[in-house]
């Protein structure tokens, strides 16, 4: 018999909230189990999932794994386990919370170097200077060695952090870093800058998909349901619908047509009561209908867009196409 669609969140910390935050949005409420620090859960209004509450780290390591079918966690730790990240999963949808970068930083007292080729030069010369290759202090050694080879810069070698990674060079463990960071402050009040070319992710938090994963039909159903709650959500954001009463006189139904059809042809939606625009052209839009002599228009905001097609179900039902079990 087939399990349940396995899906992952953060189980703390202000990512748990985001996500619980966004689930609860797309109308998909998480109902813990288990009392308040239970580590399984469900959603409400969708069967057939079972929800694992585990840390952003084991989450990525999960999906690596094909122990679990999606998750959410951050980019930076689904990359990290290897450039071959479309071998093993799949983003189905950035979430735009979460949001972080992964940057090389380099003392603010090295004036000379405010670029990858900078840093090149400069760790020739180190190299030259002291017989030791720079080191560069960080957690992200897959990424670190994937951009630095990018740019032509080989003569360092990783320390591996285990802590404050930004703490390395003042410590004398590093001469560099490779780190995370939201807003700069904290490296900045280490002494450290971001070089100008030194963004390696801009990372965010990530709806997932397993590719390793074991897929059932029934559990392919499931992650339809969720995708299509979480598209139809995403679809309504940023859009109005606008409405006027029908014309009655044949003239007025002309005019209706060729506004209309002029509207959708600028990329508005047809809709049985009216059209669906993006709210950056409500006004210019509401004022073609007007001009035309149809209103008075209405504005209202749907609250999700079912869309006939769902394209991240369609791309995860392609992928997954080799190893579904058709049982």
């Amino acid at each position: 018999m087939s399990g349940p669609l396995i899906v992952a969140i953060p189980s703390k910390g202000r990512l748990k909230e985001q996500v619980e935050e966004w689930l609860s949005d797309c109308g998909l409420p998480l109902k813990v189990t288990g009392g308040s620090r239970g580590y399984m859960a469900g959603l409400k209004g969708l069967d057939g999932v079972q929800v694992r509450l585990l840390s952003a780290g084991a989450i990525a390591d999960a999906i690596d794994a094909g122990d679990i079918h999606l998750g959410v966690t951050g980019e930076d730790l689904l990359r990290e386990r290897g450039e071959d990240l479309t071998g093993r999963a799949m983003l189905l949808r950035a979430l735009g919370f979460g949001r972080a970068d992964v940057v090389v930083a380099a003392p603010q007292s090295w004036l000379d170097v405010d670029t990858m080729a900078d840093l090149e030069e400069v760790a020739h010369e180190h190299l030259v200077r002291t017989g030791r290759r720079m080191r560069v202090a960080t957690k992200y050694l897959t990424l670190t060695r994937a951009f630095f080879a990018r740019h032509g810069v080989s003569d360092y070698r990783i320390t591996e952090s285990a802590g404050a990674t930004e703490g390395a060079p003042a410590a004398g463990t590093a001469e560099l870093v490779v780190d995370i960071t939201s807003t700069g402050a904290t490296l900045a009040a280490n002494g450290l800058k971001v070089l100008a070319d030194g963004v390696i992710l801009r990372s965010q938090a990530q709806l997932a998909a397993s590719l390793r994963a074991t897929w059932t039909p029934a559990q392919l159903a499931a992650a339809e349901r969720l995708l299509r709650a979480v598209e139809a959500r995403a679809a309504a954001l940023g859009r109005a619908t606008l409405s006027w009463p029908a014309g009655e006189a044949r003239e007025a139904g002309m005019r209706e047509k060729s506004v209309v059809d002029r509207l959708v042809a600028e990329g508005a939606s047809r809709r049985p009561d009216g059209l669906l625009v993006d709210e950056a052209v409500i006004r210019e839009h509401a004022a073609a209908l007007t001009q035309a002599g149809l209103g008075p228009v209405a504005v209202s905001r749907p609250d999700h867009v079912f869309e006939v097609t769902c394209a991240s179900f369609i791309e995860l039902k392609g992928a997954i196409s080799d190893i579904l079990i058709k049982k």
